[in-house]
């Protein structure tokens, strides 16, 4: 099996919540693809409850976009501790925390229900399974707590 760079990260020793730029590929015309660890939840301690954390990515997929260009994706790991973000290009760590605070910010303070996209059986395979509710209180939570610039040390949160 192929190994996967997030499967050799010592997760006893990150310091959550932060962003990490887990590596940048190049593609055949030399395209920069960049993938980053964004952690919201400390590994092996808690995670956010599925209601949550699918509301955060429906909103995080919508609000990223408002404020970066080049977001090619983000999905929630299965850990449930938080999101990969794929990126065209090389963006600096500082300027993707940048844009999940402002976005954690939105959901933690403005966002209502009505401005979740695709919560219903025509836009979303598991529709039911979203919280508000959840998804604001952790969001609250991570800013509080400050986002990382650093994943060992907690830097310029």
């Amino acid at each position: 099996m192929a190994d996967v760079e997030s499967f050799t990260l010592d997760h006893t020793a990150v310091r959550a919540p932060y962003v990490r730029l887990i590596g940048v590929d190049h593609g055949p015309k030399g395209d920069a693809i960049s993938n980053f660890d964004v952690r919201f939840v400390q590994p092996n301690e808690g995670e956010i409850p599925t209601g949550g954390l699918h509301t955060i990515e429906h909103l995080l997929a919508s609000l990223m976009r408002d404020r970066m260009d080049g977001i090619i994706d983000i999905s929630p790991f299965g850990c449930r501790t938080g999101f990969h973000l794929i990126t065209w290009g090389e963006p600096a760590v500082a300027d993707i925390v940048a844009a999940v605070r402002s976005s954690l910010s939105a959901i933690a303070e403005e966002i209502t229900w009505e401005q979740v996209p695709a919560v219903d059986a025509v836009s979303c395979g598991n529709y039911r399974d979203h919280s508000l509710h959840s998804a604001r209180e952790w969001s609250a939570r991570i800013l509080e707590q400050g986002i990382s610039l650093d994943p060992f040390e907690r830097v310029g949160v």
